[in-house]
This record gives structure tokens, C-alpha cells and sequence, in this order.
């Protein structure tokens, strides 16, 4: 759904998914680490969603475009970039990122 969507509900959509569909992989053995990994691994991933949303809708504001090809605003693409790379885990977003692979 994310690779494929014109449309930024539609990659966030698909982005969420896979978020919820990871979760349970990370707390399954019901450890309290691991249960703190899912619980960092959500917390940052929803932080990272939410600011997904907010650049789609201050690139809509100042272009009055949903669609993904039109992302031309600094602001938006700063936030976005940004965004991504706190799902991601890329420097200096990584805070998260070994004690959910740990």
C-alpha cells in the first residue's frame, strides 16, 4: 500500500499497518525488555506517523495537493525527511533502534 499510493493517507495507511504488524513480533516473549522495546518501538513509530501527517498536511496547506509527487514546500519535505528517518532509525533518530533490535 505504501509503495504504491499517490495519495499520502494512503502511504500513511500503509506505513501504520505495517507498524501494528510488527509489534507482536517484538513483545511476544513477554520479557519486561521486550515489553519495553514494543513499547519504545510504538511510542516512536507513532511520534514518526504523527509527523508524517503533519507535513502532508502543511505541504496541502501551502500547495493545496495531496498527492505525493507535489511535495515542494522546504518546510514539508524537512518534516517529512526528518519523519523517515525516525521510522527508519538513520542517525541521530537512532535512540530506539538497539534496544528494540537487542
Amino acid at each position: 500500500i505504501t509503495i504504491s499510493s499517490n495519495h499520502w493517507i494512503m502511504a500513511w495507511a500503509g506505513l501504520e499497518i505495517n507498524t501494528l504488524a510488527v509489534l507482536p513480533l517484538i513483545s511476544k516473549s513477554h520479557h519486561p525488555r521486550a515489553i519495553e522495546a514494543a513499547t519504545k518501538y510504538f511510542l516512536t513509530q507513532a511520534t514518526a506517523s504523527a509527523l508524517v501527517l503533519f507535513s502532508s498536511m502543511n505541504n496541502a496547506w501551502y500547495t493545496g495537493q495531496w498527492d505525493i509527487t507535489q511535495l515542494t514546500h522546504p518546510t514539508s519535505c524537512l518534516i517529512l525527511t526528518s519523519a523517515l528517518a525516525m521510522k527508519l532509525g538513520l542517525a541521530p533518530f537512532h535512540f530506539w533502534f538497539p534496544k528494540v533490535l537487542h
